[in-house]
């Protein structure tokens, strides 16, 4: 490769290939040969945590347990198991690429990188993986955790500046992706990959990497100083919801509580149901909390209105449901939050109590 020398990619691949078998975590999506599970796998993860994963990941596949089960599926169902789970525009591109695979293919997912990379939502990272670790493609797949090892491992982006200067992103991209094919164990690339991967996600950290524990510390230019990219601050916004509950009665013996539909133009969420906004005028307070969405850090206040007096939420379209119908509902990751804190949703299969006042 670039850096290394034919005699030091051999010894990396060893030492790699040892390290793994001993250190790789138990998942659920490394236990399976299935290239509709790997690839969902593959979506989940993006942007978000293993743990959360981990138990999406079986309850996805439990309730569409074939790529034929995706697609015929609605979009609202697809989005009801996404629930909670953010980006929903990953549900919808998996949504259309299921539809698009038993479409066209017959219900098969195709086996090659190519391939699989004309289908809506599959980039060439996750078209590298679903192709190298379900068919045996001889090709890296390099994501954020395998860039930043193979840039360390390299000392690729340190220029004569000194540390800290970089090299232009498509040309750093580029030389990552070379480096990591160079890299790459032909006979096992699935294996090589993931193990990348999980050196990338459990030592070769973006901050304080354990490189005591590395395989290849001897080898590395870098010894975990390569500099790593700065995210966007984040940004604190307010908002503020109402909470309108029609009690039983004799007539309709469980409580209902008002949801409002997002316009299906919208960029955010489109057709996702949640709780009406609120202006604070009226209602009482009855939970705080805050809420992450990309680079926004949101405080929620959540007031609770008679069911009398919020007219001007019902104007604007709705619904009243139970909660076992939200529960089944497209929800926004914030309303279903809500209402679980609220006690109208599950949390861990179990109910929980209603709170007594504000909560952070």
């Amino acid at each position: 490769m670039t850096r290394l020398g034919r005699d030091a990619a051999a010894l990396l691949l060893r030492r790699l290939r040892s390290w793994y078998a001993d250190h790789r975590r138990s998942l659920p999506w490394r236990e399976t040969s299935d290239p509709y599970a790997i690839w969902v796998s593959e979506i989940l993860l993006q942007q978000t945590r293993v743990a959360t994963v981990i138990e999406r990941y079986r309850e996805f596949l439990e309730r569409f347990p074939t790529v034929c089960a995706l697609a015929e599926a609605t979009e609202a169902e697809v989005l009801t198991a996404w629930s909670g789970l953010g980006y929903y525009r990953r549900a919808r591109m998996l949504h259309q690429a299921a539809r698009e695979v038993c479409a066209r293919h017959g219900g098969v997912v195709p086996g090659s990188a190519a391939e699989l990379r004309a289908l809506p939502g599959i980039g060439r990272y996750t078209a590298a993986a679903i192709a190298s670790i379900a068919f045996g493609e001889a090709v890296a797949a390099v994501d954020g955790n395998v860039e930043r090892v193979v840039l360390r491992l390299t000392g690729a982006g340190l220029t004569g500046a000194g540390p800290g200067t970089a090299v232009a992103a498509s040309e750093e991209g580029r030389r990552v992706q070379a480096d990591a094919d160079r890299l790459l164990d032909h006979a096992a690339p699935g294996e090589w990959n993931q193990a990348m991967m999980e050196l990338g996600a459990t030592v070769c950290l973006p901050r304080g990497p354990r490189c005591e524990v590395c395989p290849w510390v001897e080898v590395c230019r870098t010894r975990g100083e390569h500099p790593v990219r700065k995210r966007a601050a984040m940004r604190a916004e307010a908002l503020s919801f109402e909470w309108v509950v029609r009690q039983s009665s004799k007539r309709e013996p469980v409580e209902r509580v008002w949801l409002v539909q997002r316009d299906e133009r919208q960029s955010v969420m489109p057709s996702m149901w949640e709780l009406p906004a609120a202006d604070g005028a009226d209602g009482e307070p009855v939970l705080g909390l805050r809420h992450a969405i990309m680079q926004v850090n949101y405080q929620v206040t959540i007031y609770a209105v008679e069911a009398a007096t919020a007219r001007r939420s019902r104007q604007r379209g709705g619904r009243w449901v139970t909660a076992e119908e939200a529960g089944r509902m497209p929800l926004t990751g914030l309303t279903r939050k809500v209402m679980q804190r609220m006690g109208w949703l599950p949390v861990g299969g179990a109910r929980r109590a209603k709170p007594d006042g504000v909560s952070r």
